[in-house]
């Protein structure tokens, strides 16, 4: 397909989106089934354009005067692929497939309006709902860390040090641009590209297969170490799900100890059998069913809360999300945030840790949460996480986001990483 087909799918699979309300995941799959002549080049392509269409939406749309899938589709070439009117023009000019032309009322808008007019949520691409809470938690930095929240992500991936080492995956995925990541100390990073460009498929690599890496954003990646777990400790995974941190956990102890991976929705843990099967993992025990934790109730050495929530910080990834979330839903997130703290908190032992993260950037998901448990709570305290930072990361490498170094916030803008948010709390001897 040549650029004005692929311009064509992507407006077809806005469209659907829009009309039918569902992930855009579900959207691209079902147009791929229903249009098999197209190539996986072609595929990822009409992805990208989808993508970025959603992430950068409230701009394209301010700037086009319209939020029509058309419309955005255009956005994203003239705003994010390099092309200018007159050259899209001269490449559609022969192409059958190609799209109609953005109206002369859209195009119009294009040549004169200019983003520093719009409003501040538009030209941070965020719900304006959602403003005062970027503010709040980045003060005068909060534009740019919205902004670089509607950015392309990079595929991150996490060495499985119980089977290889970062130099042996870094030769392994050479031919896929696999470069050292900035921080996480086992990571590697492969750009995003540009464009119709497309990532590596790393998961059909024998090196994959073999248990050498695991796909994990390097923000997670950095989160799990600084849970800090010590080698014959026991660690309780709260909320598992699919086992990523499970697994780095895992490693980080070298199968030393033991590590307890527990998830209330049973289906999230399905995964993470196949993965610690894979990984070489020998000290990680699946908990279905809560009633399996009652030994470890005062005695685990480390719980982590990796609570659910938003996902604002993920917007980079799953942008369609942004687009959906409503403040019924930030409630609904804070009630499940406060049961899984408390369920969780029963299991430190005197003198044990208890670690919250989630993958949002809203302040009533983090600062909030954890500064009320312990207020409800006297027996645990905030703890500051700079002393395991400097230990794990050094200072002369990004630094996250905190206003005193005891809860950190990784972001897009200040740790390339997708946003987490990381908060230690102590329970008291």
């Amino acid at each position: 397909m040549r650029l004005g087909g692929r311009l064509s799918g992507a407006i077809e699979v806005l469209d659907d989106i829009e009309k039918r309300k569902r992930p855009v995941a579900d959207a691209l799959r079902d147009w791929g089934l229903s249009h098999r002549f197209a190539g996986s080049g072609d595929r990822a392509a009409i992805g990208n354009i989808v993508y970025d269409a959603l992430r950068m939406k409230l701009s394209h749309a301010y700037l086009m005067d319209s939020d029509s899938p058309v419309a955005l589709a255009h956005a994203v070439l003239y705003r994010q692929w390099g092309f200018d009117v007159d050259t899209l023009a001269a490449e559609f000019a022969d192409d059958r497939f190609a799209p109609e032309p953005p109206s002369e009322a859209m195009m119009t808008a294009f040549d004169q309006r200019r983003l520093e007019d719009a409003p501040l949520h538009v030209r941070a691409d965020i719900p304006e709902w959602t403003q005062a809470s970027f503010e709040e938690n980045f003060s005068d930095d909060w534009l740019a860390e919205a902004q670089a929240l509607a950015g392309r992500p990079t595929l991150d991936l996490r060495v499985n040090t119980l089977k290889a080492t970062r130099e042996k995956v870094l030769k392994a995925l050479e031919r896929s641009g696999a470069e050292p990541a900035t921080i996480a100390r086992h990571g590697v990073r492969i750009p995003a590209g540009e464009g119709a460009s497309r990532l590596p498929n790393v998961t059909a690599e024998v090196s994959f297969q073999k248990g050498w890496f695991e796909v994990q954003d390097e923000g997670s990646q950095i989160v799990a170490d600084l849970v800090f777990p010590r080698e014959g400790e026991q660690v309780l995974d709260y909320c598992a799900g699919g086992g990523g941190k499970t697994l780095a956990i895992s490693a980080a102890m070298n199968n030393k100890g033991q590590v307890h991976a527990y998830d209330a929705d049973r289906k999230r843990l399905a995964p993470i059998i196949e993965r610690l099967k894979r990984a070489g993992t020998r000290n990680v025990q699946v908990h279905e069913t809560a009633g399996s934790l009652a030994s470890l109730v005062g005695r685990a050495d480390r719980v982590l809360v990796d609570a659910p929530c938003t996902g604002t910080g993920t917007w980079r990834r799953r942008p369609d999300t942004k687009w959906r979330l409503t403040q019924k839903n930030l409630e609904e997130r804070l009630a499940q945030q406060e049961e899984a703290l408390a369920g969780a908190a029963r299991f430190v032992r005197p003198g044990g840790h208890l670690i919250y993260v989630t993958c949002s950037v809203l302040p009533e998901e983090n600062e909030s949460q954890v500064y009320g448990f312990c207020d409800d709570n006297p027996e645990f305290e905030v703890l500051s996480a700079a002393d395991n930072w400097a230990a794990l990361f050094g200072t002369d490498r990004p630094q996250p986001w905190s206003a005193d170094m005891k809860t950190v916030t990784l972001t897009p803008a200040s740790t390339g990483t997708d946003g987490f948010f990381f908060c230690l709390m102590g329970r008291k001897n």
